[in-house]
């Protein structure tokens, strides 16, 4: 895959996956907590449900590496491997809404939202999701760099800034009912 290809792909990748957690209002993660809705049950299942959740997930980012990183190929192979991985996620990712709706028994509720740490937790987990990928391009490409934490703070800074756009959108934009621009 060409360097510059690559390159492309990780911002667009980035600033989609970023902006995504403040797009919707449907759980991305299966978190331990509660989700303020009170749609999710409480007490050992849900972290089991939890952890199992996450362990999936790292297992994906390990396959990612492997699957990605396994060496040079032409550049529609690769995308066709990112394209299918992408899909993986997005099916993984739509998991907690789908378990939401399972157990919303309490449907007459007020209706289930995520709250800024549970946005956060999941701009966190893109960055690292896209991280993987990062790392599992640099190593199709040749040499893989060791960076040191001064890196993850500088990366994680521009992926927070990216992720300003669906800041302002969900928290400071007024969203007045019945009101038309």
């Amino acid at each position: 895959m060409d360097q510059t290809l690559a390159i492309v792909l990780l911002i667009l990748l980035s600033l989609v996956t970023a902006n995504l957690p403040f797009a919707t209002h449907k759980p991305l993660l299966v978190l331990p907590w509660a989700a303020p809705g009170g749609r999710f049950v409480q007490g050992p299942m849900r972290w089991l449900e939890s952890l199992l959740f996450f362990a999936v997930l790292a297992g994906l980012g390990v396959g990612t590496l492997w699957w990605v990183g396994q060496g040079l190929m032409s550049p529609m192979g690769m995308l066709l491997r990112v394209a299918l991985l992408l899909v993986l996620v997005a099916v993984l990712m739509a998991y907690p809404s789908v378990a939401a709706r399972r157990n919303a028994s309490a449907a007459a509720s007020a209706p289930a939202g995520k709250s800024f740490f549970d946005r956060l937790v999941e701009v966190l987990v893109f960055y690292a999701l896209v991280g993987v990928l990062a790392f599992a391009f640099e190593a199709s490409m040749g040499n893989v760099f060791v960076q040191g934490w001064e890196f993850y703070a500088i990366t994680l800074s521009l992926f927070l800034v990216m992720a300003y756009p669906g800041y302002v959108y969900r928290y400071l934009m007024r969203h007045r009912p019945g009101k038309t621009s």
